[in-house]
């Protein structure tokens, strides 16, 4: 048995879920192939933060494009995906890292996106629970928060009520020139494949450089106003250039719901689902130097995931050597952030069109001079 369709995406997590409604949108016969269940890797473990970063041109250029795209889409959102700003503060815990808070405001305010400088004083009364003295932070106050689990299966409902076709509970096993292999032993034609398998990826498309990353996540009890925003230390930022070694970092999410997600951990190495109690101590020990009330909140739940990584920090979108399949991957920890420009390139790629951003950073095409970078 065969079906032929325009785009056949493999995965269904949020970037996967983009795609599909935005090649739906235009009209086109879209297929989704999941092995799983919507939202049920990286996606359904991941925090759901839509923020701006700049640790370089190119990916700042990609969460702001992004940024952009969500206010767009919020209206459309239904209640289940949580979605609100209650803005981000990069929060420094010495007088270093109070100067990379000035550097930030003034890149962020030189480009127009909207932030607050914050001395001793403001972050205290802002955020009362957190330990006095700090020296500041930055707010940025359009960043957002919302359920990526619900936002997913929105996309892909969406996507659906377009034409598009879900097909769950089987694996890609090849995806090449314009020809797809299920292990059911059905076949799917497409014009172009869209490979949005995440950590996955490099199953379906040998040698691409993404590798997984294991990140923890503990969730609380509801706790309204416990944190007014999300609150990420400018630590978290060497956390997330560690190469190679486990690293914690404070950051803290308030779900509209009350609850309190914690992160961050990042482990290269650890292909294990497994829970690591030491990786959960460290991040809770982190999270109480900044929130010291916080160890006498309830917490629920734990968890684990694999964020797909890249050794340049900037996801893969584009085009492969075999010009039929297309890479969405590699997205690290702001997949959930950049699905919907990342589905928007591709689309402005294959139809020929105009994008907002230029495509050119993010092509497969760098990939040779990544797997040289040591």
């Amino acid at each position: 048995m065969s079906r032929t369709f325009d785009i056949a995406v493999t995965g269904a997590g949020i970037v996967g879920a983009a795609c599909a409604l935005e090649f739906a949108q235009e009209g086109l016969r879209v297929a989704v192939i999941e092995r799983d269940t919507v939202a049920g890797g990286a996606t359904g473990a991941a925090m759901g933060h839509i923020v701006v970063m700049d640790d370089s041109p190119a990916q700042f250029a990609l969460t702001t494009f992004a940024q952009s795209l969500w206010s767009e889409l919020a209206p459309a959102l239904p209640a289940s995906a949580e979605y609100y700003r209650p803005g981000t503060i990069w929060i420094a815990s010495d007088d270093s890292e109070m100067a990379e808070v000035r550097r930030k405001y003034d890149a962020f305010t030189s480009t127009g996106i909207p932030c607050q400088l914050l001395d001793s004083a403001a972050l205290a009364e802002v955020e009362p629970n957190l330990r006095r003295p700090l020296p500041g932070g930055l707010l940025v106050t359009n960043d957002a928060v919302l359920h990526p689990q619900r936002a997913a299966e929105y996309l892909i409902s969406a996507a659906q009520q377009l034409g598009a076709q879900l097909i769950t509970g089987h694996a890609v096993t090849t995806a090449s020139h314009s020809r797809m292999s299920l292990d059911n032993g059905e076949i799917l034609h497409a014009a172009h494949i869209i490979n949005a398998a995440g950590a996955l990826a490099p199953s379906i498309t040998s040698g691409i450089p993404v590798r997984k990353r294991k990140g923890h996540l503990i969730l609380t009890d509801p706790y309204p106003g416990y944190a007014r925003h999300q609150l990420v230390e400018l630590g978290y930022l060497r956390s997330a250039h560690a190469s190679e070694a486990d690293s914690v970092a404070f950051n803290v999410q308030p779900r509209l719901s009350g609850h309190l997600l914690i992160g961050s951990s990042r482990q290269y190495g650890n292909d294990d689902p497994a829970l690591d109690q030491h990786i959960l101590d460290a991040m809770l020990e982190r999270a109480a130097f900044f929130l010291p009330g916080l160890p006498a909140l309830k917490t629920v739940r734990s968890w684990t995931g694999f964020r797909a990584a890249t050794p340049d920090k900037l996801p893969l979108i584009g085009p492969t050597e075999d010009s039929t399949v297309l890479l969405a991957t590699g997205h690290e920890g702001l997949g959930i952030t950049t699905s919907l420009a990342t589905a928007r390139l591709l689309a402005d790629h294959l139809l020929g069109r105009p994008s907002a951003i230029p495509i050119d950073p993010y092509l497969p095409a760098r990939i040779t001079s990544l797997q040289e970078t040591p």
